[in-house]
């Protein structure tokens, strides 16, 4: 039985992927190790932009009408999980919904307009453990990847960009291409598969009807433990050698461009933080995701008293580092450059639970759709950025996530 809830969004009881049933184990990034193996859907949420209204006020309502209320994210849980009764919820917020919040224009077309843009799917414990078989395995195949632009029209954005840094309209901005390919098959085991490469912090599925999403991403979009507020925006890309660690670490345009999302995200949090609490614990330090290493800070607050969920949302999404800075007029010049949207990319992705929000940034990540797997890649644009290198850059951190949906 469906129900129409606010905005005449529908509300599922139980809603389970065609790849799975209530017995299936869980592998929803960030939700504790120890459950995954024991959690069954309780009720589920999926939204569009098309449904109207304002998804993070939505998500904490319905959150909270189904026993989990996040209205007050400065104090720790008053009470701890005990396996029993309702365990936490998978959070999803596409970069469109993120962008709407922030009162940027979405009118790029959607590649794969079944995705929902906001999905939250609350988990209980069920009394048995999960039978990990699943179904049997379907015969795979995935086609050959067709690019939403070429390596032309992804450089001419590129100097576009740089053309708006010179009229001093932005000081940097994201660009995120996407390419499709045709596949045959379950697409499940491929999109599980994301989560086993090296770095994944945020690694896992979260799949609804006809729609799948698979994640790898090192990035922490926020996370709030006890009142306390967390982002680790990651900036700066190089081959993970001994010579590409040294040039990423000596390289002043990276850590330009780094330093300007820290301050975004600096920001972001002050927004929603104690006065005076916003600290940067690590900047600039390099880690390595599959073959490339990444330029990662780590930004840290106290909540501001009262901060509930949707206000943390509306002050985070989207993610600076996906956007650039300023964040809404970066969101502007995205919308009139990039050819199509960019679905389950460059959102957030992860769990929620009393006292905790854990969202991971959802770069590094493919979806499906009934016909085709999406992936999506890019990069910050800045003034010293060279239109070959950053088409480059996004087909090198494009290229472990294609090979691993395929098989390779």
């Amino acid at each position: 039985m469906r129900k129409v809830g606010p905005y005449g969004v529908e509300t599922l009881p139980q809603v389970y992927a065609a790849h799975s049933g209530p017995a299936a184990s869980i592998d929803v990034p960030a939700a504790p190790a120890a459950c995954r193996g024991a959690l069954t859907e309780r009720a589920r949420l999926q939204w569009h932009l098309r449904d109207g209204g304002d998804p993070a006020a939505l998500a904490e309502e319905f959150l909270a009408a189904h026993g989990l209320a996040l209205h007050d994210l400065s104090r720790p849980a008053t009470t701890r999980h005990d396996g029993t009764g309702v365990c936490g919820a998978a959070f999803y917020l596409s970069a469109a919904a993120g962008a709407h919040l922030a009162g940027a224009p979405t009118t790029a077309p959607e590649p794969a307009p079944t995705l929902p843009d906001l999905t939250v799917v609350v988990y209980g414990h069920h009394p048995t453990p999960a039978d990990p078989a699943g179904r049997p395995a379907s015969a795979w195949w995935l086609g050959e990847w067709t690019e939403s632009w070429t390596r032309r029209q992804h450089a001419d954005a590129v100097t576009s960009v740089r053309a708006a840094i010179g009229r001093g309209d932005v000081y940097q901005t994201n660009l995120v291409g996407h390419a499709a390919a045709r596949y045959t098959g379950d697409p499940l085991p491929a999109l599980s598969r994301l989560g086993a490469l090296p770095g994944a912090r945020y690694g896992g599925v979260l799949a609804g009807d006809g729609w799948a999403i698979g994640c790898a991403s090192p990035e922490t979009l926020i996370e709030v433990t006890d009142g306390q507020l967390i982002t680790r925006p990651i900036k700066g890309t190089r081959p993970a050698t001994a010579a590409g660690r040294a040039e990423l670490l000596a390289s002043a345009k990276e850590r330009a461009e780094h330093v300007m999302i820290v301050d975004l995200e600096r920001n972001d949090l002050a927004r929603i933080a104690r006065t005076g609490t916003v600290t940067v614990d690590d900047l600039f330090t390099v880690r390595r995701w599959c073959d490339l290493w990444q330029a990662e800070s780590t930004v840290r607050a106290a909540a501001a008293d009262g901060l509930g969920l949707a206000d943390l949302l509306r002050a985070t999404c989207p993610g600076g580092s996906v956007t650039g800075a300023p964040k809404r007029a970066a969101l502007t010049q995205i919308n009139a450059l990039e050819p199509v949207g960019r679905g389950a990319s460059m959102g957030a992705l992860g769990w929620v639970a009393p006292g905790r929000v854990d969202l991971g940034l959802t770069i590094r990540t493919a979806a499906a759709d009934g016909q085709y797997l999406h992936t999506w890649a890019g990069g910050g644009i800045t003034w010293d950025s060279d239109p070959a290198a950053e088409v480059a850059e996004a087909a090198a951190k494009t290229a472990p996530i294609r090979a691993t949906l395929a098989g390779r």
